[in-house]
């Protein structure tokens, strides 16, 4: 039984992937498990980039504006997610509706690169949707 309460433990005290310094327990997780919904278009900008860490692409799908998501495949999302090592996300500006971020990786040959993009999402139904982006 200790080891499955250290287990818990280390787990509650992850860090969060998308750099918010809460623990990914208290952040990201429960937006991602479905238990809590993303209260604003940041927390959803998070939990999205955490989903990239995390290859949860059906949740990327289902965070995609209905009006948006016949313009991403499933595959594709999974080849992104996977073919990159997620480093860092930075939260450069933002408003109710708009993220400004850099998502900084290494892709596939190991090489640093930075995702800048400005970010739109919409509220509609009670829940946060991405739309597109802008991309610098």
């Amino acid at each position: 039984m200790h080891n499955v309460d250290q287990f818990f433990n280390v787990m509650t005290n992850i860090k969060c992937h998308c750099c918010s310094s809460k623990s990914f327990a208290t952040c990201c997780d429960p937006i991602l498990n479905g238990t809590k919904t993303a209260a604003t278009s940041i927390a959803l900008m998070r939990s999205r980039y955490s989903a990239y860490v995390m290859r949860q692409v059906d949740y990327l799908i289902a965070t995609t504006h209905c009006s948006e998501r016949e313009n991403y495949s499933k595959e594709e999302l999974l080849n992104w997610a996977s073919s990159n090592t997620w480093l860092q996300l930075e939260i450069i500006d933002f408003k109710e509706n708009t993220v400004e971020f850099k998502a900084y990786f290494l892709n596939d040959q190991n090489q640093k690169q930075i995702h800048h993009e400005l970010s739109t999402f919409i509220f509609e139904n009670g829940n946060w949707y991405y739309i597109d982006g802008e991309f610098f």
